[in-house]
């Protein structure tokens, strides 16, 4: 238990690392959150007209929970076999994936920004990657075909995230399905309001213009 509760507060914290709102102020675009959306997250900094510190964002976004699930898998041992929510498995993978749920918890929650952050989505798609690589593959393939096909980001989100519970039941041991489908809610509940203005017509389009 000491174990779980030191990889759920280090991944927490460096899933708080608000590197959308650190890029902008450091390239002259003062605070993201007054862009926009106002959230922090790679889709907000793209609004800026700058792509390259929107690809920047979203690399470090997914990097911050991928490397603290990846660090965990590592750093803690394999022995015991524990049992989580009636699930056996090795503690080093459960302490990876408690590192890295609670570093896209960091992001959406970060506690420099009073709990204030982004949606996760870049977070959460760089944990899976590094924990389970086909699986994010395949989410992210959904999220490129509807990104292009409908040009909404948040529409691509949520439809990778319902699709990830059906992803993860097929391609993962059931350990790593129930982590992944527990971020699908998350995801899904964070964009609450972009839902209500995808029903509404009044969902803002990716573009790929720099503004003047």
């Amino acid at each position: 238990m000491t174990i779980l509760l030191i990889c759920a507060l280090g991944g927490y914290l460096a899933g708080s690392i608000p590197f959308g709102l650190v890029l902008c102020y450091l390239f002259g675009y003062g605070d993201i959150r007054k862009i926009g959306s106002g959230n922090i997250g790679a889709t907000n900094v793209l609004r800026t007209g700058n792509k390259w510190l929107a690809l920047l964002t979203v690399i470090l976004d997914a990097l911050k929970a991928g490397l603290a699930a990846y660090v965990a898998y590592k750093v803690v041992p394999t022995t015991p076999i524990i049992s989580f929510l009636g699930i056996p498995a090795p503690l080093n993978v459960v302490a990876s994936l408690v590192a890295g749920t609670c570093g896209v918890l960091g992001h959406n929650f970060p506690i420099w920004l009073k709990f204030k952050g982004g949606k996760g989505v870049a977070s959460a798609f760089g944990f899976i990657l590094l924990t389970q690589p086909l699986v994010a593959m395949v989410a992210f393939g959904i999220w490129l075909l509807m990104a292009f096909t409908f040009r909404y980001s948040s529409l691509s989100a949520l439809t990778a995230a319902a699709a990830m519970p059906v992803i993860a039941y097929f391609m993962c041991p059931p350990i790593y399905a129930i982590f992944y489908s527990a971020l699908a809610l998350l995801v899904i509940v964070r964009h609450h309001a972009n839902i209500a203005r995808l029903l509404k017509g009044q969902e803002s389009k990716i573009s790929f213009k720099k503004k003047a």
